[in-house]
């Protein structure tokens, strides 16, 4: 039985069969097949077949564990959106300033009347900045949009121009003002190709004043720390009771 077992086994190998195919037909010890066939020369053909079967199997390997990473992805924005509900007004005016605080243009002792200025690429954080703007309750008169692009994109700038439009709920004139940079042929940059749209920066009008508060806000949220914290989210566990500064 043995004997014919491994005579079909070697004429498979030498078919360009892998071990998973030949173990599928052959129900035998991966230890004892693999003696069977340790002096089985394979033509170029069949070596070929065997290394594209372990890519193929590789690649499958690959897209199942991508496939579940994915899956625990969407489950995790889902429970992400749970977890925060709605936004009452202060979370929304403290996320705003620890937005600033990490993308925006600062107050310095040297130069202590800069406006505000924001910059990003990311249109869901530009968005929630566009929503504390009016919560600050700056007019979309009172700020000017301007979009950066890569020189080497140049011929997309009225594409660029109608995306960012849309993303933002503004018409697309709101954004009037287009810049071009050298582009970078090294770069390492992932939002290239279908997934770059520029950079966006928003410049408000008059708004030293504002910006002086956010450097006030930035100080006293590290000053709140040695305070500790409190929850006030679904998140949490607790109802809101905070109120607008």
């Amino acid at each position: 039985m043995h004997k014919i077992a491994k005579r079909n086994a070697i004429k498979m190998r030498k078919s360009g069969k892998t071990y998973s195919e030949i173990l599928e037909e052959i129900p035998v010890a991966k230890s004892t097949l693999s003696k069977w066939l340790k002096s089985v020369g394979l033509a170029t053909a069949q070596k070929q077949r065997i290394t594209q079967k372990r890519l193929e199997a590789a690649q499958r390997g690959a897209d199942s564990r991508r496939d579940t990473r994915l899956r625990e992805l969407e489950a995790l924005i889902v429970k992400g959106q749970d977890n925060v509900g709605r936004l009452s007004a202060r979370e929304l005016w403290l996320i705003g300033v620890a937005l600033y605080w990490a993308e925006g243009s600062k107050q310095k002792e040297s130069d202590p009347s800069h406006g505000v200025i924001f910059s990003n690429s990311d249109v869901d954080m530009v968005n929630v900045f566009v929503r504390w703007l009016h919560l600050m309750e700056v007019q979309e008169s009172e700020y000017i949009i301007e979009l950066y692009v890569h020189e080497t994109r140049r011929k997309e700038l009225s594409t660029f121009k109608r995306w960012w439009a849309v993303q933002l709920g503004l018409p697309i004139k709101k954004i009037d003002r287009a810049y071009f940079k050298k582009g970078n042929i090294k770069t390492n940059r992932k939002n290239v190709y279908d997934l770059y749209h520029g950079l966006i920066r928003i410049k408000v009008r008059s708004s030293t004043v504002l910006n002086r508060k956010i450097n006030g806000w930035i100080h006293g949220i590290v000053a709140s720390l040695g305070s500790g914290v409190i929850g006030n989210t679904p998140a949490f566990g607790a109802g809101d009771s905070r109120i607008v500064p």
